[in-house]
């Protein structure tokens, strides 16, 4: 899939499915493949890792230095393209003027509910994207309402509009039930219905999605015993996803099941690896995730 200047410029979902995205660096030529629960992986890193360009009113731009980038970052562009991609950006809160309708959402983190936005035409691209174990749109509106409405209830009830990697992947370790997460979901709601609503969004009927089964989540969750660290050229991913969250992958592999964080993927050439290639990328062994019982002495 790597060959003639093909890059990998991320994981995106589309129809409920994971997709690698592929650019061509300078042209607005992009493809996709899926990536199955129960497919197999067999890339090879090849040559040098360099930045992908932005996305800007629609389509992909090249990068115009082609910046190698350090294999280990968790970013597959330069300092450059992301102040490209910034500058007009509704995560940014530098294009406010989109026509869109947006809803306003409620994302279960386990351990935390998050309040976030996004267009309506997405449906639930972007609360798979972010790995959310469950979900529920609670108003739609215009874009400026609903930047008013989720400040309004970050404020009121304390929701964050952010959650760290680290406490996702946590999450993933003990998910929990259907019914604790929707649970957890409509007491947020019920709360947020005593809040005054800012103007420009219209309060939706509460209705749960529930997300873990679409990412191949067992009930009991997953804990990952290795992951991938700064790939080199040469080097061999080979394995057979298990679970693909969010921009997370879980891999089943000789070494153990693997946590491959596909932000690391971003900027690299990957050629087809050989039938049979042996796992070769750098890997660090993850700790073991303390015992319930562990945890709760600490408290």
């Amino acid at each position: 899939m790597g060959e003639g200047g093909w890059r990998v410029g991320g994981v995106g979902w589309l129809d409920g499915v994971a997709q690698l995205e592929w650019v061509v660096n300078g042209r607005d030529v992009r493809r996709r493949s899926p990536l199955l629960l129960g497919s197999e992986l067999a890339f090879v890193f090849e040559g040098e890792r360099r930045c992908v360009g932005f996305w800007r009113a629609g389509r992909w731009l090249g990068c115009s230095t082609r910046t190698v980038l350090a294999a280990g970052g968790r970013s597959g562009q330069c300092a450059d393209c992301q102040g490209m991609e910034r500058s007009n950006s509704v995560a940014a809160d530098t294009r406010l003027d989109d026509p869109r309708p947006y809803h306003v959402y409620l994302a279960h983190h386990g351990s935390v509910i998050k309040v976030g936005i996004t267009a309506v035409e997405r449906g639930e691209a972007r609360l798979l994207e972010q790995g959310a174990l469950a979900s529920v749109m609670i108003s739609a509106g215009s874009l400026v309402g609903a930047r008013r409405v989720e400040m309004t209830l970050g404020a009121t009830l304390g929701l964050p509009d952010r959650v760290g990697i680290g406490r996702k992947r946590a999450a993933r370790m003990r998910p929990g039930s259907v019914a604790e997460r929707s649970t957890g979901l409509l007491d947020v709601v019920e709360r947020a219905a005593a809040v005054d609503w800012p103007e420009g969004q219209v309060r939706c009927e509460a209705q749960v999605s529930d997300h873990v089964a679409r990412y191949g989540l067992p009930d009991n969750g997953l804990r990952a015993e290795v992951a991938m660290v700064e790939p080199v050229a040469g080097s061999v991913i080979a394995g057979r996803i298990v679970c693909t969250i969010g921009s997370d992958l879980y891999v089943e592999t000789p070494a153990g099941l693997l946590l491959l964080d596909t932000h690391l993927l971003a900027g690299w050439t990957l050629g087809r690896s050989p039938a049979g290639a042996e796992l070769t990328v750098p890997l660090e062994k993850l700790e073991p995730a303390p015992r319930r019982d562990d945890q709760e002495a600490l408290f």
